[in-house]
């Protein structure tokens, strides 16, 4: 949680990750004094990510936080579980956090990482890291200094912060454990460099509830509250991690639930993907296919909730005898037949989109096996374009480390006109806003800001006097370069003229071609982020996960595993 405090970067960060290189005895101070400070001005709930059945310590923080929570609800998944598959567990761990916000409604949060193991897991501080950022929380270090030499600690503190930023976070002080007194100034003076508070607290035994008056006493005395808490109000922006991302976009899903088909049962993705969803109640899904067939497959995937789904045969003539006369129906001005309407419903992706619209679903996700014209093809025969439209586009959600950016037009329009250009601008624009982004268009071209000449040029110029003329109140510039408008970290290009001011429009970026759109798609990915496209922008309920006839997506696939590409 972010609270503003006047000045319109300084909020007071209320989410705070205490994480450490070790998770052992100092770490439990430093929590639980921590948690002291932070409950004298808020309620605090408590919440660890991920612990063993042999946890004993999250019993004594509940004890102390005022949110009135039980273990359950303050516990995200067992550790061991987490080792199995930290991407997986990181987004359920999202939810069951907000989970908790939600049913404390607690002012502020003391999130505590993972535990000394004796299972030495080389990624577990990463995990801690990424956790920190999903659930956008400020961070405090705790680094123990037993046992290690002035240079060693230093070294320490330095890849522990170097590790937190680079997931997106923000450190905002700094705790040494183990440090006796007549070590504590030169400890600051050491670590004084990061610019973040530090404070030193002696080795105190922290094992169980008999010692935490000990544990509570020593960090009071070393780590004033008022010092704690306004080590808290700093200049910070929360990431959106694809975690916290996803967690938003199911979250909507599971509050407004629909029926979605899958015409492509069969495959492996699919069902998997189907089953993370039924198990956790997302939406409710008809899949195509042999029943029989798609649930020993499952059973062979170790998947446990395929049941829960509704399964259509196509060879059902109950519902494929209104499907033809509906079909032969709105295709009459084609002159289709009985028979050449049966012929089409045998491609899956015909009969998908067929079952939405009968009204048997409100949409459709395919495209695992099938290309994007044939997934595209019935929805545009069939249902068309949303009233008051003149064309589809495609966008690509793609989820970076700490944002989420958006590129149109990457699948369907070959060449666009200036006029199609400005309504695929506004489109993207839409479709960016309805999944909670913040607009910002860059109409990309070979040129900045008149830096080239040329046809195309002109193109993009135009479409972005349009833009500007239908809707003056939307961020957009162009023409612009890919490495000018995206991202804003890297971006490389400069404004032409006398002021030579730098020009970084993220999110979304668009293209005057689908070429041009497909080599800053390729730009993008390169930052190994995970995809989510082609979103279809402007058409009715139709929606694709497109995994076939698109070679340069599978380029992520080695980096992230398995692209899903909505359209």
């Amino acid at each position: 949680m972010l609270i503003i405090k006047g000045d319109k970067n300084i909020v007071t960060v209320t989410r705070v990750y205490i994480a450490s290189p070790e998770g052992a005895n100092g770490r439990n101070v430093v929590a639980y004094g921590m948690l002291n400070a932070l409950t004298s001005k808020y309620k605090t709930m408590v919440f660890r990510p991920a612990v063993s059945n042999h946890d004993e310590f999250t019993p004594i923080l509940l004890a102390a936080s005022n949110a009135g929570l039980g273990v359950a609800l303050s516990t995200g998944l067992d550790v061991h579980k987490v080792r199995e598959d930290k991407n997986t567990a990181r987004g359920d761990i999202v939810g069951a956090f907000n989970d908790a916000m939600d049913v404390s409604r607690a002012d502020a949060a003391l999130i505590v990482g993972t535990d000394k193991s004796h299972v030495n897991d080389p990624t577990s501080y990463e995990f801690d890291a990424n956790v920190a950022a999903d659930l956008k929380a400020g961070v405090f270090l705790a680094v123990c200094t037993i046992n290690r030499w002035p240079h060693e600690l230093d070294e320490t503190v330095k890849l522990s912060i170097e590790g937190m930023e680079a997931a997106g976070n923000k450190v905002l002080g700094i705790f040494v454990t183990g440090c006796e007194p007549r070590h504590a100034f030169s400890v600051k003076e050491t670590l004084a460099k990061y610019g973040l508070p530090v404070w030193t607290l002696p080795q105190v035994p922290f094992t169980d509830e008999s010692t935490k008056d000990l544990a509570l006493e020593a960090f009071r005395k070393n780590a004033p509250t008022d010092e704690v808490l306004a080590a808290l109000d700093v200049d910070v922006t929360a990431p959106i991690t694809p975690y916290a991302f996803q967690f938003g976009l199911l979250g909507k899903a599971k509050s407004n639930k629909k029926t979605i088909v899958l015409p492509e049962g069969e495959e492996d993705r699919i069902i998997k993907a189907a089953d993370y969803l039924l198990e956790r109640e997302i939406v409710n899904l008809i899949i195509v296919g042999n029943k029989d067939a798609i649930l020993a497959r499952g059973k062979e995937l170790g998947l446990n909730y395929l049941d829960h789904a509704r399964f259509q045969a196509m060879d059902d003539e109950n519902v494929l005898k209104p499907m033809v006369a509906k079909l032969c129906e709105l295709r009459a001005k084609k002159g289709m037949t009985e028979e050449q309407a049966r012929k089409q419903l045998a491609d899956a992706s015909y009969f998908g989109t067929m079952l939405v619209v009968l009204g048997y679903a409100d949409g459709l996700v395919s495209g695992s096996v099938n290309s994007t014209a044939n997934t595209v093809r019935p929805a545009l025969q069939v249902i068309k374009t949303k009233p008051g439209q003149k064309l589809v586009s495609g966008a690509f959600l793609m989820c970076f480390k700490d944002h989420v950016a958006v590129f149109s037009d990457c699948a369907i329009n070959l060449n666009p006109d200036a006029e199609q250009l400005a309504e695929i601008a506004l489109q993207s624009a839409v479709t960016a806003k309805a999944f909670g982004i913040e607009p910002k268009v860059g109409m990309l071209s070979y040129s900045t800001l008149g830096s080239g000449k040329g046809p195309d040029v002109d193109i993009v110029e135009e479409a972005t006097r349009i833009v500007k003329e239908k809707a003056p109140d939307l961020p957009v510039v162009g023409s612009i370069q890919v490495d000018a408008a995206w991202p804003p970290d890297q971006g490389q290009g400069q404004r032409r003229g006398r002021t030579r001011q730098r020009v970084r429009v993220p999110r979304p970026v668009l293209r005057q071609h689908r070429l041009q759109g497909r080599a800053a798609f390729l730009r993008g990915a390169r930052h190994r982020p995970r995809a989510a496209g082609p979103q279809q922008a402007r058409q009715r309920p139709l929606t694709r996960c497109d995994g076939a006839g698109h070679h340069q997506h599978h380029r992520i696939d080695r980096h992230r595993g398995p692209v899903t590409r909505v359209f």
